[in-house]
């Protein structure tokens, strides 16, 4: 991924926490805010809560990558957080993908 194409600092992830919009299923939490820059920046948030490194690292790997095989099919000038919930940990990349589609859906992001 591209390093412009995602978020990098705290204060870009506070912006779209603080000033965004969010929606949730049972996987994943979004939130989400207008960039106006042409182009989409992501960013990947997983809490201590979800396990230890290993659990964390796999579970951000799985986000990614559904992100990475979606995006072309995005709306562009959005940044988006995504957040796993715990109970995700234990599904696999369908699961996760279904998920993050489906909040694509209900956000109205795909074209």
């Amino acid at each position: 991924m591209d390093k412009k194409l995602k978020l990098k600092n705290s204060r870009e992830f506070k912006r779209v926490y603080n000033h965004g919009s969010s929606y949730a299923n049972k996987y994943l939490v979004i939130f989400f805010i207008r960039n106006n820059l042409g182009y989409n920046r992501v960013g990947f948030s997983v809490t201590k809560k979800i396990g230890k490194s290993v659990v964390r690292n796999r579970i951000r790997r799985l986000m990614k990558e559904a992100y990475r095989l979606n995006s072309d099919k995005l709306k562009q000038g959005y940044d988006l957080v995504f957040i796993p919930r715990k109970i995700a940990v234990g599904y696999g990349y369908k699961e996760i993908e279904s998920a993050m589609l489906h909040l694509f859906k209900k956000i109205k992001l795909l074209k």
